[in-house]
């Protein structure tokens, strides 16, 4: 999903004193530099049974359950109707029999009095998705009965038992919220299958009053865009059972793996695009489209498959009243689709590292034809850049479709036209593939891809990426007490800084991380990370594990300060004395966060052979920095984040070089939190 990430202030606030001088206290006191991360009894649960390993990857006994649909769907213009039966193969690899089954109604999320994040808002109330029959094992389930045991089966790992040992029952609960639980008669033992079928309709709101994403879903009785659209079975892992959280409208994915067999009923002449390959382009297209698309694959040229003149039955479709057309997607987490009475359809390629090429089509409304004009060219990017950045994009085709949600993400599918079709396309990399907990940790999706979307600008721009600034600025927000931690559950990031922990912070994170390790490095980590958890769920614990690992050091410090703390570093320099032709700099951290000590030394034009020394005070730390030559006159020195480990707030710098020192920035590059990088350079301006 597209967002405004919310920005820093334009301007730094004024220098705040230390909390000891506001206190009037004697002296300071010392810091206590955490330098673990917290550890929840969900994942020593997994790291104790090897679903999850202390390198990063998956254990040993890593599981996931699948779940595979076939679905039948009729749209109906005039009611604006989705009308559809499905029959879900629920696959129970996990080691633990299920006693409930969690099934997601998200399209209740248009009922009027089910829970939601302001200022999400439906284009209209509705009566939602309402289940008409619903069988488990080809039992069927009484919809109007109340749950055996009253409670509707409970939360989490655990299934319901009868009240008093009375025998369990199958029923649902539920059924009127975005969450409804199935109480089973028979629980699903460990590695076995189960069948469930459903019945339902549902109404896809439209208007001008909806408010952000997936809240409108047509236009009027012309265009149709289902997101979300169809009950689906919750997301089970090994870390907490059951996802239990409300769908409330902000935070998006989590969700199993499977394969999706649809087929969507539309009147002729209806144009449909969506996740998946179609298996039936002869019963739904003119021979004169499939000519068409025939090419697609041969250049990067545009080709246009239906034209805004072809309209209707016999033109922009195959003859007839109605058509059904089968779309086919395997290992993907989800599955969305569009179609209108008069779509544009164009399609082009991108070539895959490693791979070849894969189409790019595109539909769109003949007024909206602008917005699609560089649309292909910028999707192609995007997929080859992502590609080789990250792993080669798995899927056999990609689409963007138009409609009321210009900003939003599925497999093989965006909402979007050219303006977030580069980050929208970042999206198949997480969630579509890496399977993130977006839910709970909105910084492993978003934050990741507003990271590479700044990697891909450059790109195009065909210019070096410079994060330089970046993680400094954070400094600026930290402090705020409307900021929720990184690790914060999303869903309940609040309304004024849901956007800026979840989609802002995390560019900021992986800025400071490259002033440690180097961006480079923090990619190449990134990409075989990427590898590693691709069609899995990897969690927070994982993914700092596994960069640990990549980047080879116990950088555990780093990650508890960026992702559980809203701390920062406020660094400065407090003073520079010169004696015998040495120079000794005092740096000052008066933050919460350590980072390491970072230096640029710029000595005079003229005088002795230039030959830097830099040492520490010796009560501190390493004894020498790492001296870098920039160029014939400019020195860049660093002491690792060690020095800071002892507890003081001050580090002594003792440089040298047999000429006189011009000038001292402290992070030249703006990398680590600070509200005031004014007084990060001496002498002061």
């Amino acid at each position: 999903m597209l967002a405004r990430a919310q920005q820093a202030p334009a301007s730094p606030p004024a220098p705040r004193p230390s909390l000891q001088a506001m206190a009037g206290a004697p002296a300071e006191t010392p810091r206590a530099i955490r330098r673990d991360v917290p550890m929840t009894n969900a994942i020593r649960r997994a790291f104790e049974a090897g679903t999850r390993d202390w390198s990063g990857r998956p254990g040993p006994n890593y599981w996931q359950l699948e779940n595979d649909y076939e679905i039948q769907v009729r749209l109906d213009p005039a009611t604006r109707t989705l009308t559809g039966s499905e029959t879900i193969t629920l696959h129970n690899n996990s080691p633990q029999e299920l006693q409930q089954i969690m099934l997601r109604l998200d399209h209740n999320m248009y009922r009027g009095l089910v829970p939601r994040a302001a200022p999400w808002t439906p284009a209209e109330n509705t009566d939602g998705c309402v289940i008409t029959k619903l069988t488990v094992n080809g039992e069927a389930v009484n919809l109007a009965a109340p749950p055996a045991d009253g409670r509707g089966g409970g939360r989490g790992r655990g299934g319901a038992v009868g009240g008093g040992g009375a025998p369990r029952q199958l029923s649902v609960s539920g059924l009127q919220t975005t969450l409804a639980t199935i109480s089973l008669a028979t629980p699903i033992a460990a590695k076995s299958n189960a069948t469930l079928t459903i019945d339902w309709h549902t109404q896809l709101p439209g208007g001008p009053d909806g408010r952000n994403h997936r809240m409108t879903q047509r236009f009027e009785d012309r265009l149709f865009q289902p997101t979300q659209w169809y009950p689906r079975i919750a997301k089970y892992d090994d870390l907490r059972g059951w996802d239990t959280n409300l769908y409330l409208g902000p935070s998006e994915f989590y969700n199993n793996f499977g394969r999706f067999d649809v087929r969507i009923d539309v009147p002729a002449g209806w144009i449909v695009s969506g996740t998946g390959v179609l298996q039936n382009p002869n019963e739904v297209l003119t021979p004169v489209q499939s000519e068409r698309l025939s090419h697609v694959l041969e250049s990067d040229n545009i080709t246009t498959i239906s034209s805004a003149e072809e309209v209707g039955p016999g033109q922009a479709t195959a003859a007839g009243d109605r058509l059904v057309w089968h779309l086919v997607a395997d290992r993907v987490n989800d599955f969305a689709w569009a179609t209108a009475r008069k779509f544009v359809w164009q399609a082009t390629r991108a070539t895959i590292p490693g791979k070849g090429p894969v189409p790019i089509h595109m539909v769109f409304e003949p007024d909206h034809a602008s917005l699609y004009t560089n649309a292909g060219p910028i999707a192609r990017h995007a997929l080859e850049f992502y590609s080789r950045l990250w792993a080669p994009y798995p899927f056999p085709q990609f689409t963007l479709q138009d409609g009321p949600s210009a900003g939003m993400e599925y497999p093989m599918v965006i909402n979007s036209n050219q303006g977030a079709a580069d980050h929208e396309t970042g999206h198949q990399w997480w969630p579509m593939v890496v399977g993130n907990n977006e839910t709970w940790y909105g910084w492993m999706d978003e934050g990741f891809n507003q990271y590479m979307n700044i990697l891909s600008a450059a790109d195009t721009r065909k210019t070096p990426a410079s994060l330089d600034g970046r993680g400094q600025s954070y400094g600026r927000t930290s402090g705020n007490e409307e900021e929720p931690p990184m690790m914060w559950n999303a869903n309940y990031g609040g309304p004024s800084m849901y956007r800026f922990q979840t989609y802002a912070k995390t560019p900021l994170m992986l800025s400071s991380l490259g002033g440690i390790v180097g961006d480079e490095a923090v990619q190449k980590a990134m990409s075989e990370y990427t590898k590693a958890w691709s069609f899995k769920h990897p969690s927070p614990w994982d993914y700092v594990n596994f960069m640990n690992g990549q980047l080879k050091q116990d950088l555990n410090w780093f990650w508890y300060y960026w992702l559980f703390t809203t701390e920062s570093v406020d660094g400065s320099i407090a003073g520079v004395t010169t004696t015998a032709g040495k120079s000794t700099v005092t740096v000052r951290q008066d933050g919460q966060m350590p980072s390491p000590v970072v230096l640029q030394v710029q000595f005079a034009e003229k005088g002795a052979p230039l030959k830097v020394t830099a040492t520490s005070d010796g009560k501190i730390g390493p004894n020498n920095g790492n001296v870098k030559m920039i160029n014939d006159r400019t020195a860049l020195v660093t002491w690792p984040v060690d020095v800071w480990f002892s507890g003081s707030r001050t580090f002594k710098a003792i440089i040298g070089g047999g000429r006189a020192i011009e000038s001292i920035t402290l992070d030249p590059g703006g990398r680590f939190p600070d509200r005031d990088p004014g007084d990060n350079v001496w002498p002061k301006k």
